[in-house]
């Protein structure tokens, strides 16, 4: 079983690397605000494989326009390295960015509103 990480640690691994991600009573979290129910999907069933692939499962909300990711390592009672790693590959494939010219002739379309 992987080690609890305590929470003054927390705080300072996320300011210094996921600045968008917060603790909320032992979990990592992290609200997506999408540009639409379509893209709400997307990202979810995107954070449902990179879960599956990790062996890893969060709490997942979703609405129309947002994905709310909660994340903690049961078995030890609040957040580790295995919720670390997974919220960088989150945050790197849902923010992935898409930019003028990623396909030609389209202009490109809100992706993310944050």
């Amino acid at each position: 079983m992987e080690a609890k990480i305590e929470e003054k640690e927390v705080a300072g691994w996320l300011e210094e690397n996921l600045p968008t991600w917060e603790l909320r009573a032992d979990q990592l979290y992290r609200r997506f605000d999408t540009a639409n129910w379509r893209v709400t999907l997307m990202a979810a069933n995107a954070i449902g494989f990179l879960s599956e692939a990790a062996y890893h499962h969060p709490r997942l909300i979703l609405n129309y326009r947002s994905v709310e990711v909660y994340l903690t390592t049961h078995d030890a009672g609040g957040v580790t390295q295995r919720d670390f790693e997974l919220a960088l590959k989150i945050e790197e494939t849902v923010r992935w960015p898409r930019k003028e010219g990623d396909r030609p002739g389209s202009r490109p379309r809100e992706w993310l509103r944050r």
